[in-house]
């Protein structure tokens, strides 16, 4: 989940269906910087409190685990994984992403292009692992089938694949080149028996600059007889989407340029509860989707552009799962949160407007569902957050 090939190059510098249908049954219808030396980061079990009152402890690292390289890469044949981003839970195991510096159009940097997906106990212990071809970036669990979905290279040549944590190696389903908005996919959710997929980096292989009326964000359905992958658009970057900001009334036309993360706002949140939800992240945008036909929309515009992956917290019983890229921990965190609360992973570099030289950190932050505002929340400074889970 990262910027626009128009925002990616700046951090690089710096620094219909039914769910049977979505699993084959029958058929319906990423640039990151560091290098194949990259240290990972050892884990720590010390727990940390705020003066907000929220617990942070290390849940894993990657600094343990490693995966086959070239000799390249490494001499030994292999190196830690690292790059954590997006994650998932299937069952009671915690499934992530790992990039390990793979281009976001899967390119091999230093020997590596290959990402890992690594499923881990509740514990925090490696259950198992398995490697995919490209840069890492969507992951989300069907729960109805017991798999889990990935996608890779956010900003173009897509891939799609399908893990059965029963198996040893995933499935591979071919995906169409060029997509129509010209980009690669990114984040996945599952809502009303359709799998959608973020359509990322607009316009990257040959296509109009964005804004345009590129898809959004796609209906995918997968073919496991044939291993093919079908798209349909949502709802594209120029649609019309009704003003949700406190004060603000009537229509807008959105002109996406950075469609990345998204989400289920879940049933207990105080507004747009049981939508869809994508993040626009250069734009600064949260554009909600009342239903299938993907007409109804709202848009929600954020104080701070950047913003990346978002979690609802249920209560103070719950659990926020963090990944930090910048030092390869997946952190637990828990604490007082209030139900209906939104988080976010907001980062102020991945702005469309954010200077090149920008070296603002990473940040938690609370959103004001009715206004925008994004309040910091008072976490250890040490967590720079990139994917979130919440856990109830």
């Amino acid at each position: 989940m990262t910027p626009s090939r128009f925002t990616s190059a700046r951090r690089t510098l710096a620094s219909a269906a039914s769910l049977a249908a979505i699993a084959g049954i029958p058929a319906i219808t990423l640039a990151a910087c560091g290098s194949s030396s990259h240290k990972t980061t050892s884990p720590t079990n010390a727990s940390k409190t705020t003066s907000g009152g929220y617990t942070s402890q290390v849940f894993a690292s990657g600094a343990t685990i490693q995966h086959p390289v070239s000799t390249k890469a490494s001499p030994s044949g292999k190196a830690s994984v690292f790059q954590p981003d997006d994650l998932t839970k299937l069952g009671s195991d915690i499934f992530v992403g790992f990039q390990n510096n793979v281009g976001p159009q899967g390119e091999t940097v230093s020997g590596v292009n290959t990402s890992t997906i690594v499923e881990f106990s509740s514990s925090g212990s490696k259950v198992k692992q398995w490697d995919v071809a490209g840069h890492f970036d969507g992951i989300a669990a069907l729960q109805a089938t017991g798999k889990v979905i990935v996608t890779a290279n956010e900003d173009a040549n897509a891939h799609i694949y399908e893990i059965d944590p029963s198996s040893s190696k995933p499935a591979q389903y071919s995906v169409p080149a060029p997509l129509p908005h010209k980009g690669g996919l990114d984040a996945i959710s599952f809502w009303h028996g359709k799998m959608l997929i973020t359509a990322s980096a607009p316009g990257t292989t040959g296509g109009p600059a964005p804004p345009q009326n590129y898809p959004a964000v796609y209906v995918v359905s997968l073919n496991s007889s044939t291993h093919t992958a079908t798209f349909h658009s949502l709802f594209t970057d120029m649609a019309t989407a009704k003003q949700a900001n406190s004060g603000k009334t009537g229509t807008t036309k959105l002109a996406l340029t950075d469609p990345d993360s998204n989400e289920i706002v879940p049933s207990y949140a105080p507004r747009f509860a049981g939508e869809f939800m994508l993040t626009s992240q250069g734009d600064g945008e949260q554009i909600f989707v009342a239903d299938t036909t993907g007409k109804n929309l709202s848009v929600l515009k954020l104080s701070q552009a950047g913003s990346d992956d978002t979690a609802w917290t249920s209560g103070p019983s719950g659990t926020l799962y963090i990944t930090d890229n910048s030092t390869d921990l997946i952190w637990k965190v828990t604490g007082p949160f209030k139900r209906g609360e939104q988080l976010v992973a907001a980062s102020p570099c991945d702005a469309n407007s954010a200077p090149m030289s920008c070296l603002a950190k990473k940040y938690l932050g609370q959103v004001d569902m009715n206004t925008g505002a994004i309040t910091k929340l008072s976490l250890t400074n040490e967590i720079q957050p990139k994917g979130l889970l919440w856990v109830p």
